[in-house]
């Protein structure tokens, strides 16, 4: 059966071994053996893979097994599809294998433990973080989980960037090749860093938003440095954008502007139903002689104090950058970008939190130097220095993630998730998708309905 590769299992040895890592080798020899980690009782699980673009499927495949003494097994009661696994449905991210499982955002119970973990017992409810980290390099000593040195092996990355940063679930071997949660059962490297507990007061349907979502959404906000009497513009009403225009109003925000358009524009009338607050445009039906620029500049003397792309490189407005994307001239479009950066008052600040993975063209760096803009690439949220704050704010009513949830599916439905959230199905903005192992639904939250 097709299992992904899992080439975590050489972290210790990158542990003695300083900063450098394991190597492309190891994650090669991990391909090849990877019946060899399948769980030694012989169960199997339903997994959704991928198998080509465009292309993902459920299958049955093996249990993963315990193969380094802090590894975790859980039993995933909980996952989610995130609007940047689109990118690997579509094949824009590079070293997918066929067979991999996907799924960066999932909660559970503990299964099994290897020796070395502590703190956790089985039956434990937890959420594990989508990054995966060591705990103790320079990065993840700061709570900087993201970026952490050792659990990334992929030299196309480092090359590419200038740096590592942390292996992630179910995202490809550009970043580590470690299975994804959109499965039955996923085993979690460093468990005891990488898993959070969950109280009884918070339900899989909240809790489970914790391992990206909230986290991304959050360090959108605050990297970004939204502040009291902030005009905010956000790129995109899916449900990062709508997490961070809920947190721009927590963080002060007199005005939060949500933008979206084509397949996606119903998502503005979403938002606009669970957050009143919030104004709208819809680029596909904008005015004769109007842009999104210059419908901001109307809206807010100056434009917006700050712009929050929440959409990603992958989606092309004009012909240029879709030729330039379908020739593999660039790979992501700078087009979102270059409004945000355009549509901010002098001295604005603007934060990339969507997906961009390599190289664009036509970008504009002369308003950037000349206007004196401030851009953050903050897409990889550290994770673990939010998400006990996160956590209490939930607790406490400062943030409900149960806003964006529209959907709870079974796992054996993922492939029509993809194929839903693909198209942009009106109506679904954010699922839970349960399995074997789930707890019956959450007050308040959605019944299971099913996409045949």
């Amino acid at each position: 059966m097709a299992v992904v590769t899992q080439a975590a299992n050489y972290i210790e040895k990158a542990l003695g071994h300083g900063k450098n890592a394991f190597t492309e080798q190891d994650m090669t020899n991990a391909a090849r053996d990877r019946e060899k980690y399948a769980d030694k009782d012989g169960e199997t699980m339903q997994a959704l893979c991928w198998m080509g673009k465009n292309d993902v499927q459920v299958l049955e495949t093996p249990k993963p097994a315990v193969i380094e003494d802090r590894d975790v097994i859980l039993k995933v009661t909980g996952s989610t599809i995130c609007g940047s696994d689109l990118h690997l449905f579509h094949g824009a991210v590079v070293q997918l294998q066929k067979g991999d499982i996907l799924g960066h955002e999932f909660c559970g119970k503990v299964d099994k433990m290897g020796s070395a973990v502590k703190g956790f017992k089985e039956g434990d409810r937890v959420v594990a973080s989508f990054q995966i980290a060591c705990g103790e390099c320079m990065y993840c000593k700061k709570k900087l989980s993201s970026q952490c040195e050792r659990t990334n092996a992929n030299t196309m990355e480092n090359a590419m960037y200038g740096g590592r940063t942390a292996g992630m679930f179910g995202y490809s071997h550009f970043t580590g090749g470690f299975a994804g949660g959109q499965a039955e059962y996923v085993r979690v490297p460093f468990g005891d860093v990488n898993l959070l507990k969950l109280p009884d007061d918070v339900p899989d349907e909240k809790g489970l938003y914790l391992s990206d979502v909230l986290a991304t959404s959050w360090n959108c906000v605050v990297d970004t440095g939204v502040k009291e009497g902030d005009v905010v513009a956000i790129w995109g009403a899916g449900p990062i954008g709508m997490m961070a225009a809920e947190m721009s109003f927590t963080n002060g925000a007199k005005r939060v502007i949500l933008i979206d358009g084509g397949n996606g524009a119903w998502r503005l009338d979403y938002c606009k139903e669970k957050l009143p607050k919030v104004e709208t445009v819809n680029f596909t039906s904008l005015p004769k002689g109007h842009s999104v620029v210059s419908v901001l500049k109307e809206m807010e003397h100056g434009g917006p104090d700050v712009a929050l792309e929440c959409v990603a490189g992958e989606y092309a407005k004009g012909w240029a950058h879709y030729f330039e994307l379908l020739l593999g001239a660039e790979t992501d479009s700078s087009e979102i970008v270059n409004e945000m950066i355009e549509s901010v008052k002098n001295f604005g600040r603007c934060g990339i939190t969507g997906v961009y993975v390599g190289y664009t063209n036509h970008f504009n760096i002369g308003a950037l130097m000349e206007r004196g803009i401030k851009l953050f690439g903050n897409g990889q949220a550290p994770v673990h220095m939010y998400w006990e704050k996160l956590l209490k704010m939930i607790q406490e009513g400062e943030t409900d993630p149960g806003i964006m949830l529209t959907h709870r599916l079974k796992v054996e439905e993922m492939d029509k998730v993809y194929e839903n959230f693909n198209t942009y199905s009106k109506g679904m903005q954010k699922v839970f998708v349960q399995t074997r192992f789930s707890d019956p639904p959450a007050k308040g939250t959605p019944d299971l309905t099913s996409l045949k």
